[in-house]
């Protein structure tokens, strides 16, 4: 199914108050809304208000038969959280400056792009931890993840030391991002 087909029947199931596909769009827009609104002023509680208005602004278009989506989700959800915010920051008087100016201040496409960039290259992340194998994956979660310190590690997988548990983790690093970058490359 490809990402439009996807798109349009999340669509659909927001606009029959199906709860998957609310879930859906929270999940895939909640954090990215919550960076933009903390990063702009405001609070945790101004973020989940302002992701409300937008769902309910799109639930209400998502209704509509006239209405045609010409955009990710994400990027309508993106525009309506912004042009809310910047709205409410006008009324509240934060904002020092004109609004005609706020193009300079937050660049919504490099925004998206960059989220968008980010996520694809978790996804590869993740792909290439579930190629390392053992014990490797399990080696570089309890450093990186779990926050182990080396004696620990050594312990824990039978290393002598943890001179010989730092040399380990790095072969695994090593090779982890030979995965990597093979994914990265083959996806450019």
């Amino acid at each position: 199914m490809s990402n439009l087909e996807e798109e349009k029947l999340i669509l659909k199931g927001l606009a029959e108050n199906d709860k998957q596909a609310i879930e859906t769009i929270y999940r895939s827009n909640y954090a990215m809304i919550q960076a933009f609104i903390l990063n702009n002023s405001g609070s945790q509680d101004d973020a989940r208000d302002i992701f409300q208005e937008a769902m309910i602004v799109l639930y209400e278009k998502a209704r509509t038969e006239s209405f045609e989506l010409s955009s990710q989700i994400k990027t309508y959800i993106y525009s309506v959280c912004r042009r809310l915010w910047l709205k409410r920051l006008s009324q509240m008087q934060r904002f020092s400056g004109h609004l005609e100016h706020i193009e300079e201040s937050v660049p919504v496409e490099e925004d998206i792009e960059s989220h968008e960039k980010k996520n694809a290259d978790f996804i590869l992340m993740e792909t290439a931890m579930s190629k390392i194998g053992e014990p490797c994956k399990s080696l570089l979660d309890a450093y990186y993840i779990q926050k182990k310190h080396m004696q620990e590690i050594a312990a824990d997988f039978g290393y002598t030391n943890a001179d010989n548990a730092k040399t380990q983790k790095y072969k695994c690093l090593m090779r982890l991002k030979k995965l990597f970058f093979a994914q990265y490359k083959n996806g450019q």
